[in-house]
This record gives structure tokens, sequence and C-alpha cells, in this order.
């Protein structure tokens, strides 16, 4: 079915190739709901002869209802024949296509004249590996390997915020390291607004009385493969070590079940807040215990960020599958903690992380400007 899908694709896109639009379109593709404010900027900036439409996946239908009401154009999409014989050409004609993730279609799409694909992907930073660095591409199909790299392949620009991240895509995805535009994560341009950081804290305020008065440790694990996640007594005992913090516990969202499941145990020291996300939670989090997350590489530029606990109690199996960034051990601001007993001493222990290698090493140009400079950069190709 997959390459039936793609053919199909090449056989739409192939038959609007020629064909001329009196109105050019700026796309993008949304799979991940943390980027709104780029989006309504760009749509703010774009030349007149251009209009902006937002492709949806189903799950983020509530951020694309609020594109929506600032006038937006958003559309559902998934991988199906409706998309391809409605959503093909009018992507055909886009003089600019943004993705936030691998989106398997572009394997078979034709490349639109006069178009520039880019990749604004949907996370600061890697730790684990993905594309070619995944171990188990090398084990798919040699079918499935050129599907890969013909996705890769489209991508004519990869917004960055840092070297490192363009490594990460030089080497994952085998493209050439001219792609690679050192701009900035527009994400990350909340984390040094005052205004975000006040709504942040009033979010809190309204949704969790209360828990800004405490230390609070966020303990947020990426998920697994396995799509199961834990809370063992072991672990439960050493993320509580501190009596007077309050530990808040935020899963994966392909693991909320297991946080709604666990949530019915809430006690006055672990806690579960589903109605607040993570980043907003990061705003009053003074310790934040995480493993692979690219949680990580947003936290370390927050102002008050006191200590960042890598707890990799699989490490060693985890290097295997997935698999982690090469060197990455001599970038991490702190030592993996592999055991309970590790990690109960070091939130005893309650050091403060040194951030200033960690964020010259990954955030270089994430400095609150980065928005300003992808929408700029791009506007003026559009006026070519």
């Amino acid at each position: 079915m997959k390459v039936i899908y793609i053919w199909l694709v090449r056989l739409i896109s192939a038959l609007n190739f020629f064909r001329r639009s009196k109105v050019h379109s700026v796309i993008y593709l949304m799979s991940f709901g943390n980027n709104l404010k780029f989006i309504l900027a760009l749509a703010d900036k774009l030349p007149d002869n251009q209009r902006l439409v937002v492709f949806y996946r189903p799950d983020v239908e509530v951020e694309a209802t609020q594109l929506a009401a600032y006038g937006i154009k958003v559309i559902p999409f998934r991988d199906n024949l409706h998309f391809v014989f409605t959503g093909i050409p009018l992507i055909m004609t886009a003089r600019l296509i943004f993705c936030d993730n691998y989106y398997a279609f572009l394997g078979g799409l034709l490349h639109p004249r006069h178009a520039k694909i880019v990749q604004l992907w949907h996370a600061n930073g890697a730790i684990k590996r993905f594309g070619w660095g995944d171990p188990t591409t090398s084990q798919r199909s040699k079918e499935d390997q050129r599907r890969f790299q013909r996705v890769y392949d489209q991508f004519d620009d990869y917004v960055v915020a840092s070297d490192a991240m363009g490594n990460v895509f030089q080497d994952s995805y085998r493209v050439p390291r001219s792609r690679m535009q050192l701009l900035g994560y527009p994400r990350s341009d909340r984390f040094f607004s005052a205004k975000w950081q006040v709504g942040a804290r009033a979010r809190i305020d309204r949704l969790a009385p209360g828990l800004a008065k405490h230390r609070v440790i966020l303990y947020a694990p990426t998920y697994r493969d396995s799509m199961t996640f834990e809370l063992t007594p072991e672990l439960k005992e050493a993320l509580v070590a501190d009596p007077n913090a309050v530990v808040v516990v935020k899963l994966h969202p392909l693991l909320q079940k297991y946080e709604q499941r666990l949530s019915q145990s809430t006690t006055h020291q672990v806690r579960f807040y589903p109605q607040l996300s993570t980043t907003d939670l990061l705003m009053v989090t003074e310790t934040l215990i995480t493993d692979y997350s690219s949680i990580a590489f947003d936290y370390s530029l927050l102002p008050h960020a006191h200590s960042l606990l890598f707890y990799m109690s699989d490490l060693e199996e985890y290097q295997q599958n997935p698999g982690i960034q090469p060197h990455f051990l001599k970038w991490l601001p702190s030592a993996p903690l592999k055991t309970p007993a590790e990690l109960r001493t070091a939130i005893v222990a309650d050091r403060q992380t040194d951030f200033t290698k960690f964020n010259r090493h990954w955030n270089t140009y994430n400095d609150g400007h980065a928005t300003q400079r992808v929408v700029e950069y791009y506007c003026r190709y559009l006026e070519k």
C-alpha cells in the first residue's frame, strides 16, 4: 500500500507540475502544535500575493482551530486518497513548504518548480539517533531505504540553531552541509519572552494553585518503543527524596494513558497535571529529570533553570536501540545517573548545573529573535 500511495503522489504531482496558478501559496505541514507563534508571525509578514495554508494532522486539531481563529486556512490531512487528489495539487502551487517532521508522501512528490521545501524540526536538539543513525534503518529493505532517502533529499533547507544540530541532520539524513541554515529555533523564543513567562505562571497558578511555592522537581522521560511506563517503588522513593519538594510527573503524549492511570494515586508529593503542558511546567521547575528527551535543550535556556539530571537506567540498551548521538557524554551538562540510588543522591545534593558549554553547543543561535530571522529570511525569498 505504501508503494501505491507514493506512486499516486508522484502521478498527481506530475500532472500539476506544469500548471501555473495565479495565486501562489505557502504551505505549513503541522504534526506538532508547538510552533504557533512562528506560523502567526509568518502569516503576518507574507507578501500580498501569497496565502498561507496549514495542513495539520488530527492530533493537533486544537492548535489548528486556534490558527483558524486568526483567519489562517487550515486543512486536516492523513496519508490517504483524499489528500492525494485534493492536497497535492494545492501543495504544487507553493513557493515555500515548511515541514515540522518527516512526511512520507514527500518521497513521491515531484518537487514543485520555483519552490523551496524547508525542514523546521519539532525539537531543538537531539540525544537519540534517527534517520540513518537509527540502527533499525540498516535492517529495512533496500526499497524502504531508498524511500527514506528520497524524503530526506527533498528538503532544500534545514533550519537549525547550532552547528551541532546541523551535523545531526547531515549525518542522519545524508544531506549536504550547505543545506543547513543557522537561523535559530523559532519555538525557543518563548523562553526569552517576559510576556510568555508571565502567561505560563498565570496558567500554573490557575490550574495548579500553590505549586510555585515549592521546590518543583519535574520528571519528564521520553517514550520507549515498547510504549510502556512504570513508576517503580525504587524510582518513586528516589524522586521524593527531598521531603520539601513536589514531584510532577509528565509523560510523553504517546504515554498519556499511563499518566491518567497513575494520576489516580496522586499524593501530596507526587502529582500529575494533564491540563498543563510540559513547556508551561518548566517555568516553575527547579530540577528537571529526564533521559533522552529534547526538553533538556529547552529547559537550559530558562533564566531560573537550576539543575538538570539525566536518569538513564537503560543507557547501555538504549545506546544499541535506537542509539545515542556520538560524543554525547562530552556535551551533557551532568553525568548520566543509572540507578535510583544515584538519582536520590543527586536530588538531595541539589547542585546547580552549569549550562554554559551545553548552550554554546546546542543553543548557539537561540537568542529570542529566531522567529524574526527565519520569517525575514524566507519572506525575502518570496520576493525574488
